[in-house]
């Protein structure tokens, strides 16, 4: 039976088709997501991709966290299951209390779009098993508000429980604490990242096809293979 992976859809996003055809190159199946709809329809996974939900009004993601859709979201994410989000997934899985801390304006005040060198610093995740740990994997950037923020203590919670997932390499485009692109919560079902892997599937149109093997992860998770910590 092919795996399912929902991806929401809100207002303003932009890459839910991108996402879509990801799960699908990598032998998934897709399954459209509508925010108003309180229904995640019997999906084993799902992706908030990115874009600028409800415009990005009040802050990133405020609003989304409120959507019906998101209230399924959290209550699975809290059972169990594997949930990524990119750009404003992650600053939306931050406003709902599912990975801490925030994302902010960038510190150049710029919005910024390039490749980015990423270290995978975790491959104990539902979405990262794929990767070796300590590889170095280049994912389009492409964001105003991704510098990643927390108080010491939590920083430290982050770095002492190996919650830190990908770190920026060669450069810190945003000006992100301790050089976090992307965190999980405390069992690993849950990701959330800058950078976006949607981009980086195929030679032709990306830099990478490294961003394909956050799906191929979780497809290999879900199908009996590594779990996460």
């Amino acid at each position: 039976m092919t795996t399912k992976i929902g991806v929401v859809t809100f207002p303003g996003t932009l890459d839910d088709a991108d996402a879509a055809r990801a799960v699908e190159l990598a032998g998934g199946q897709a399954v459209s997501l509508w925010h108003a709809d309180a229904n995640l329809h019997e999906v084993d996974a799902v992706i908030l991709p990115g874009g600028f939900s409800y415009g990005d009004y009040l802050r990133c993601g405020a609003i989304s966290r409120f959507a019906p859709v998101m209230t399924e979201v959290i209550s699975a994410a809290n059972a169990g299951m594997p949930v990524l989000g990119i750009c404003n997934g992650f600053q939306i899985l931050c406003e709902s209390g599912l990975l801490p801390g925030a994302l902010t304006r960038n510190e150049s005040l710029h919005f910024i779009c390039r490749d980015q060198v990423l270290r995978v610093e975790n491959t104990d995740t539902s979405w990262t098993s794929q990767f070796d740990e300590g590889a170095e994997i280049v994912i389009p950037l492409k964001n105003g508000e991704g510098r990643f923020v927390a108080d010491v203590e939590t920083l430290k919670r982050l770095e002492d429980e190996n919650r830190v997932v990908f770190r920026y390499r060669e450069v810190n485009p945003n000006g992100s604490k301790n050089d976090i692109a992307g965190i999980c919560n405390d069992v690993g079902n849950v990701v959330g990242l800058m950078p976006h892997p949607e981009h980086a599937i195929e030679e032709l149109t990306g830099p990478s096809e490294d961003g394909l093997d956050l799906i191929s992860s979780v497809l290999h998770t879900l199908a009996g293979g590594r779990v996460s910590a």
